[in-house]
């Protein structure tokens, strides 16, 4: 009998190896040389058997220090010195396996719970009903235990029959050497059960789809693209297995005059020539309703002007950000006879102003060529 290999040689570990670096060392050599992976591979089974038995010792603390001291011989006669049968193997490192090969301590419950799926709505909203908040309802479809059965799948009154190819545990044993697989039963699926006469309704699926309403409360200031988690609305698990969540996605719809830049809300409004010109008190449309804004003298298109506190709140602090109001100057189409009679006018005194800078502006420079 060839003599036993190092514990940290058939992990590939440093003696001073901390338990995660163990534990992510054996999973990776469990996987190689599982037997499902490597059926009717002898010495695949030994790997596997070596490195669950050097992973049973060196994460057992105890086990460690004195293998540590003493060696293979200070093990001997103690149980956990060798890796016994494969079921040893799955009852010892059972949350291992659970993670690979899907089943935990070599066997499944006969009817393991699951989790329902989580379900997706989209909803479009107002521009003002983002800015405010809103509380709705909505209407979702989604599966639902079926209310003729009960959930049970069978025709009421009639019960489903105990599986014949597992005896009603949900598993089948396989043998690979002298180790014993067990795997969920393919003829029942792992329920233990077999319908022989399915509810009429739901054909035997257990649930049925139908449409739900659900309450919902939009928070002021959602954005587009924001998502709402609504815990357990989701379609129902299985044998008892928790509901999924629904998320609701957020559209927000555009509006006429304000667009969001954040928190901020831009609002673009006209003014005349004459207004931007000589300065004047408008009003302006807000979340709210108008507001006034003193337009002062000499405005030119683009300036901005900010509304402190006019904005949308914030989802966090539900602090409002501000309004900015963007001027644009509008342009007359139509003149009537006195009006262009006075803009010819103006425009001839601004041309006079020019040539007149302009003149100063060549004396100046003659006067300093002269000295």
């Amino acid at each position: 009998m060839s003599p036993k290999r190092d514990y940290y040689e058939v992990l590939g570990v440093r003696r001073d190896a901390d338990e995660r670096e163990l534990k992510s060392n054996y999973r990776k050599i469990a996987l190689k040389y599982h037997p499902d992976r490597n059926p009717g591979d002898k010495e695949a089974e030994e790997s596997f058997k070596e490195a669950a038995e050097a992973y049973k010792v060196l994460s057992d603390p105890e086990k460690r220090r004195i293998y540590d001291q003493f060696g293979h011989e200070g093990l001997s006669g103690m149980n956990g010195g060798g890796a016994g049968g494969f079921e040893d193997i799955f009852s010892s490192f059972g949350d291992i396996f659970e993670e690979f090969f899907g089943f935990r301590g070599g066997r499944r419950s006969q009817s393991s719970m699951m989790r329902g799926a989580d379900l997706r709505y989209d909803l479009s909203i107002d521009f003002m009903d983002a800015a405010f908040g809103i509380e709705t309802e909505i209407e979702v479809e989604k599966m639902v235990v079926c209310p003729t059965c009960g959930g049970t799948g069978a025709r009421p009154g009639s019960e489903p029959e105990i599986c014949r190819q597992c005896g009603g545990t949900g598993q089948y044993v396989r043998t690979q050497g002298f180790f014993s697989v067990k795997s969920t039963c393919p003829n029942c699926r792992g329920e233990g059960k077999i319908i022989t006469d399915p509810c009429p309704e739901c054909r035997g699926r257990q649930r049925v789809v139908d449409t739900k309403k659900v309450s919902l409360k939009i928070p002021a200031g959602v954005d587009n693209g924001s998502k709402l988690r609504l815990a357990e609305e989701g379609e129902p698990g299985m044998n008892g297995g928790p509901a999924g969540d629904l998320y609701v996605f957020i559209r927000v719809e555009p509006h006429e005059y304000f667009e969001r830049r954040n928190n901020d809300i831009i609002c673009k409004v006209e003014l005349s020539f004459v207004q931007a010109s000589l300065g004047e008190k408008v009003n302006v449309p807000t979340l709210e309703g108008e507001e006034s804004l003193t337009i002062p003298a000499g405005t030119q298109y683009g300036d901005t002007f900010r509304l402190p506190g006019h904005g949308f709140p914030s989802l966090r602090t539900n602090i409002r950000g501000d309004q900015i109001v963007q001027v644009e100057l509008k342009t007359p189409k139509h003149l009537n006879k006195r009006q262009e009679e006075l803009l010819r006018e103006f425009s001839k005194i601004e041309s006079e102003k020019f040539t007149t800078r302009i003149k100063k502006l060549f004396k100046s420079g003659n006067a300093k060529a002269a000295k």
